[in-house]
């Protein structure tokens, strides 16, 4: 995927193993988990370092927090300077603190999440990235730190929640197919679904609503287009619906 250079960063940023801006706090970082969804396969976003001992090498879009700033700021802030990715709603996942995870000294990270439609957003690498794009979890380059852990760890998360709660639903056109809904959870389980049990399940819960809709513009016969209803999601939820895949 190309990348556009961003030229008008501020010059203050500094990310993990170029030293710490003295705006920031020393021994605490954030690291972002951005996952997307490609053709069917689970995608995560990474960043190439420009600075410092770790230039030339990819790593998950993070740096150091600010003394007076909030760390669910200092994520999106972080994102948005390395990546151009903004206005995600990020979660937090948990902290990282292994004693020898950051080389020479002690740095906690915090860790976020995201799961979203990758093409819906375009990549503007920072001036202190060399490039940012976005990697198969299958077929990931060499990460510093302990920056696979975290990846690692962040997919198992990804996957309970995506059978118990309906996020995968991000990833997909406002209308959809069964199919391509069953290629999300394909994607994501890292398995293969039975197609009838799949479906009677999903229809069984009245999640989905028929758009009344066939796809356009496809060679193999046409299937029907569905929309995810999250009115009905939220009053089956409060009244004691559970969703589970």
């Amino acid at each position: 995927m190309a990348v556009k250079k961003k030229t008008d960063e501020s010059k203050h940023h500094r990310f993990q193993g170029t030293g710490v801006p003295p705006e920031c706090v020393r021994s605490l970082s954030i690291d972002n988990l951005i996952f997307g969804l490609d053709h069917g396969e689970l995608t995560i976003l990474l960043i190439k370092h420009a600075e410092g001992n770790t230039r030339g090498e990819w790593a998950l879009p993070g740096g150091y927090i600010r003394e007076k700033e909030n760390l669910q700021d200092a994520a999106s802030r972080l994102l948005e300077e390395l990546t151009g990715v903004k206005d995600l709603y990020l979660e937090q996942l948990r902290t990282f603190g292994k004693v020898d995870r950051f080389p020479g000294e002690r740095v906690v990270t915090v860790a976020y999440y995201a799961l979203v439609s990758a093409d819906k957003y375009r990549l503007i690498a920072g001036s202190s990235t060399l490039g940012t794009s976005w990697f198969s979890v299958n077929e990931l380059p060499e990460l510093i730190y302990d920056h696979d852990e975290i990846i690692e760890h962040g997919i198992k998360h990804l996957q309970h929640q995506v059978c118990h709660q309906p996020i995968g639903f991000n990833l997909l056109p406002e209308k959809f197919t069964l199919l391509q809904l069953q290629e999300l959870y394909e994607a994501i389980l890292n398995t293969h679904l039975d197609k009838p049990n799949f479906r009677r399940k999903i229809l069984k819960m009245n999640l989905l609503k028929p758009c009344n809709e066939k796809q356009t513009g496809v060679a193999h016969r046409a299937a029907a287009l569905y929309r995810f209803d999250s009115e009905a999601y939220e009053r089956l939820t409060n009244a004691g619906f559970s969703f589970v895949v």
